[in-house]
């Protein structure tokens, strides 16, 4: 059987040879007679696994000394409530920007332990856009700053950080994760799940400014307590093995691809031939204002529902699947990952290009 172009917007496409690396191990890792799958975590053998995925994203990342790497479990939702539960604890005040369904989520769940301040959103157009921001509204005694750089669902990213002075600021990065560089050092915290663009569903990583750590509040759950994690190397109890050992080979991919600037280059190429098209095209364009676009995840519309649909389905039997947008765009949403490649893109573009000659 073909495999088709996934455009999933997670879990997503992995990488080809790291999926045919995990087929060629699923029996015998490195000669341990054993699977990933069915190993104890507290072996020597895994530890390496563990440490050595710890190390490759140290250094793809360029991640300074004073930063803990956790690998955790529950998914970046679950970071809603502990983000809170762990930092906002001085003055119980944190500002939110809402770009989106994850970051309204992240601003409700917080309110449930402090005071929490949207201080701009871009609710008024559909989150087609990241809202300019007015210094004057950021709370200046807030205990943290939180944005999310990428807007899965919508197909926004940040492109210039919030300036938020001596308040900490912390990303959900989760639909960006590893797809360019950024500088860790302008952050108190970046997490993201992986399920999109690092390894199958079921991990998430958190990256901490070891002084945010060891103030959180009485009442946190210990699984929720980022300095418990800390201290036990993300041991704590059983992590999510196999996951972790799927995001080493990510990241040993990354690494032979030239690392993140090498693959930014290609995340640049694959969008400019899609938004491309959409900005020529008389049939499909694209929902975001261009200056605020993400090189992830590329939302576009036709002037029909009845369109949308026809095109959906005439794209699935072609072998582009996971193309529908979400409820509250509509549409289509092609989400391109690190993992899809160029020719993915250029094939997609040939078939709407076909589809529009058909159906004008």
């Amino acid at each position: 059987m073909a495999r088709v172009y996934n455009f999933s917007a997670g879990p997503s496409m992995l990488p080809e040879e790291v999926l045919k690396k995990a087929a060629a191990e699923m029996l015998d890792y490195e000669g341990s007679g054993q699977s990933v799958m069915e190993m104890s975590h507290r072996s020597k053998v895994y530890d390496s696994i563990i440490k050595g995925a710890e190390q490759l994203l140290r250094e793809l990342m360029n991640i300074p000394d004073n930063y803990k790497v956790l690998f955790l479990q529950g998914g970046a939702s679950t970071q809603f409530a502990a983000i809170p539960l762990n930092f906002m604890n001085k003055n119980g005040k944190a500002d939110f920007v809402i770009t989106g369904q994850w970051a309204k989520k992240a601003y409700q769940e917080a309110q449930k332990y402090g005071e929490c301040k949207a201080v701009a959103s871009s609710a008024d157009k559909t989150f087609s856009y990241i809202p300019k921001l007015d210094k004057n509204e950021f709370t200046k005694d807030a205990d943290y700053f939180y944005i999310c750089m990428n807007n899965t669902i919508y197909g926004t990213v940040y492109h210039e950080l919030p300036d938020t002075g001596d308040v900490p600021l912390i990303a959900d990065v989760s639909s960006c994760f590893l797809s360019e560089p950024i500088d860790v050092s302008k952050f108190a915290m970046v997490y993201g799940g992986a399920q999109k663009n690092v390894a199958p569903a079921g991990l998430t990583i958190c990256i901490i400014r070891e002084d945010m750590l060891g103030n959180a509040r009485d009442i946190t759950p210990t699984m929720l307590n980022y300095q418990i994690m800390a201290d036990n190397d993300s041991l704590y109890n059983t992590p999510p093995c196999y996951t972790i050992y799927i995001c080493k080979l990510v990241l040993e991919w990354l690494k032979e691809m030239g690392g993140l600037e090498a693959i930014k280059e290609r995340n640049i190429k694959k969008a400019k031939i899609l938004y491309d098209f959409l900005d020529n095209s008389k049939m499909f364009k694209g929902t975001v204002v261009p200056e605020d676009r993400s090189l992830m995840n590329v939302p576009f519309v036709t002037d029909s529902e009845e369109l949308n649909a026809k095109f959906i389905k005439e794209a699935t039997d072609a072998g582009f699947v996971n193309l529908k947008g979400h409820r509250s765009v509509g549409g289509m949403r092609a989400s391109i990952y690190n993992a899809m490649p160029v020719e993915g893109i250029e094939k997609l573009v040939e078939f709407m290009a076909e589809f529009e000659k058909a159906n004008s």
